[in-house]
């Protein structure tokens, strides 16, 4: 048996228990395990994959360490299906008040 320079997996967890810990859909998880943004999952069998819980751990740490701008609301005056006009908005106001 030989050592490795690779850190040792203490701990890991399946799909259910990351659900639990990381609330994000499982098509999420995959495009960004995919972009390189999410901790790799690996097989055990055929049919069990799994992450390890310290990569996880480390991830949501740093996800909390550095926040994420929310993204600004669509301009929805610019739809081309069902367009918000300002005048139909001043009406509506303005039929409000009398």
């Amino acid at each position: 048996m030989t050592r490795t320079t690779e850190s040792r997996i203490t701990r890991t967890i399946g799909r259910k228990e990351l659900r639990a810990i990381v609330p994000l859909a499982d098509s999420t998880i995959y495009e960004m395990e995919q972009r390189g943004q999410f901790p790799r999952r690996f097989a055990l069998t055929p049919r069990c994959v799994v992450w390890d819980l310290a990569e996880v751990e480390a991830w949501l740490a740093s996800r909390r360490a550095t926040p994420i701008t929310r993204a600004k609301h669509p301009d929805v005056s610019q739809r081309r299906t069902r367009p918000v006009k300002e005048t139909d908005r001043g009406r509506k106001a303005a039929s409000k008040v009398e």
